[in-house]
């Protein structure tokens, strides 16, 4: 099964941290990152294999943008996509009750994909909210205008301490020609003392017959610039 493509990309709360600090001039972010898997909505995107990723962020008031890429293969012959290249803008902010909103727009490209067009975009809304307690809820809407398919995600997170959380989400792709499938993923992430972040999270997927949608659990060490 080949994706009709965060990912990203960018969590929103980390958007929201690097939008709420901004000078007038706006800021600049970045992070590299060394997984066993490249993961997507619960399908895997490197087939099984270990990815290198990075990106750039930019962010001034609520207005946000970056770029982020990394190694795919999707088994598909000819065509040999090997890069996933990514841009995405969007205003992100909070109302007064706390409930913060992104609203943006995500461009999926494949560059060096020879004979098949991979490319699409994603237009995107979210909403979440963080108790006091430290749980942390959200839900998100993508919108491919293309090919008319829908994806829908809830997620919910815990901090146990400033330097260990844990979260699930649960997504469901609604394709316009079919072959709809629901997955599921849940991880812990710890934050070192020497700044990088170790993430351990297990996928899984209703998808039947095809080894890149079965269960598995993904280690990625990362780090912010």
């Amino acid at each position: 099964m080949k994706k009709q493509l965060y990912r990203a990309g960018v969590a929103l709360a980390a958007m929201l941290a690097v939008a709420g600090t901004a000078a007038a001039e706006g800021e600049w972010s970045g992070n590299v990152a060394l997984g066993t898997d490249y993961v997507w909505r619960g399908v895997s995107q490197s087939n099984g294999d270990m990815a290198v990723s990075g990106g750039f962020d930019y962010a001034n008031d609520i207005f946000y943008a970056g770029t982020w890429a990394s190694n795919v293969d999707f088994e598909d012959g000819a065509d040999d996509a090997n890069v996933e290249l990514d841009f995405y803008a969007g205003l992100a902010s909070s109302f007064s009750n706390g409930v913060t909103w992104d609203v943006g727009v995500i461009y999926y490209a494949y560059p060096d994909a020879d004979d098949s067009d991979y490319d699409f975009v994603e237009i995107k809304g979210a909403l979440g909210y963080e108790f006091a307690s430290g749980l942390g809820i959200g839900g998100e809407v993508y919108w491919d205008p293309d090919n008319e398919n829908m994806y829908y995600q809830a997620t919910a997170g815990y901090s146990f301490t400033d330097s260990f959380s844990m979260d699930g989400s649960v997504g469901n792709y609604d394709y316009d020609a079919g072959g709809d499938y629901t997955n599921w993923s849940l991880g812990g992430t710890y934050s070192t003392p020497v700044g990088i972040d170790i993430d351990l999270r297990y996928w899984d997927t209703d998808i039947d017959n095809t080894d890149i949608a079965d269960e598995r659990v993904v280690l990625t060490f990362s780090k912010s610039l």
